[in-house]
């Protein structure tokens, strides 16, 4: 069976910071970096990674801190607008990947109400056999159980999967594994990686 590359998506695929959503609410910088350090901030989203639902999060928040209920509430229903972009040359290697027939997965933590908003708005995706989203497997990463889920799915054993992700912690996990897994720095690095794997 071909060796598979599975890609993490935020930070590797796609640009990701809540700022690029609430610098368009809120105005003054000191305020707006005490908010994303105390209010919305990516410890309290990775919860959503871990499968809890908006529903239960949200309000929860806003009982918190009242005074940004809107702020709470644009996190909810805007998530998009906190993904700036593709990360530069990313995408052209999934093509290349795609048209060299090498069988292609995503690993991410994101969570299953925001992927089910964000995954239609990007073609990239269609390139994909399969993708492996934490907060529908109510299971993140660094946790094994995820990239057990991967092996499972994807019918491949460990060595036959290269991996990259831009969180060290993420890979140690895989390498623990026994997973080909490459820390992501940016597309150039990583297409020398996949040349060496001879992938493409």
């Amino acid at each position: 069976m071909r060796k598979a590359v599975v890609f993490d998506i935020g930070r590797v695929l796609f640009h990701w910071q809540l700022g690029a959503l609430f610098e368009k609410l809120i105005d003054d910088r000191a305020e707006l970096e005490w908010f994303l350090a105390n209010v919305v901030t990516e410890e309290w989203h990775f919860e959503h990674d871990r499968g809890r639902a908006l529903a239960d999060m949200v309000p929860e928040r806003i009982a918190l801190y009242p005074q940004y209920e809107t702020h709470i509430r644009a996190y909810a229903t805007r998530f998009n607008e906190t993904v700036p972009g593709p990360v530069e040359g990313s995408h052209e290697l999934v093509e290349r990947l795609a048209a060299a027939g090498v069988p292609l997965y995503c690993l991410t933590n994101f969570g299953d109400e925001f992927f089910a908003m964000f995954r239609p708005t990007q073609p990239v995706f269609d390139h994909f056999e399969d993708i492996i989203v934490s907060g529908t497997e109510k299971v993140a990463k660094p946790d094994a159980r995820i990239y057990e889920i991967v092996e499972e799915r994807s019918g491949r054993r460990a060595e036959q999967l290269f991996f990259t992700d831009d969180n060290a912690a993420n890979i140690a996990a895989a390498r623990a594994r026994g997973w080909d897994a490459h820390l992501f720095t940016d597309a150039v690095s990583l297409e020398a990686q996949l040349v060496a794997a001879g992938l493409l």
